[in-house]
């Protein structure tokens, strides 16, 4: 059963930066397109980040330049570098699969817990 858990979300002050994790179990990894979403409170969920399996990127562009997504096929993980985090970056992150590297593609897998990422000013 294919199951995405995202980790390393915590509270930073403006400026600062975190990584988080996304490893993936059930699935053949090295052949799906990931990407990294996040749902802010009294909003929709938008999709921030994405990565095709040749490693191609493309990013909203509330973060364009301040995020970097990155997969590791060998362990089955995705990652969302985050840097110079601002108080607007606060929100529930999450991975999911994308249908297909193209814009508005549906998620295709169960939502995880996501991982809370706080940014104090």
């Amino acid at each position: 059963q294919m199951q995405l858990v995202e980790s390393g979300g915590g509270l930073v002050q403006a400026g600062g930066s975190l990584r988080l994790s996304c490893v993936a179990t059930g699935l053949t990894f090295s052949n799906k397109v990931m990407a990294w979403y996040r749902q802010a409170p009294g909003k929709q969920r938008e999709l921030i980040a994405r990565i095709s399996i040749r490693e191609d990127t493309d990013y909203a562009d509330s973060v364009k330049g301040r995020f970097a997504i990155s997969r590791d096929n060998a362990k089955n993980t995705a990652y969302l570098q985050m840097n110079s985090l601002k108080p607007e970056d606060t929100a529930v992150y999450y991975c999911n699969i994308p249908r297909g590297y193209y814009r508005n593609a549906p998620a295709t897998a169960n939502w995880g817990r996501g991982t809370q990422v706080t940014v104090s000013s």
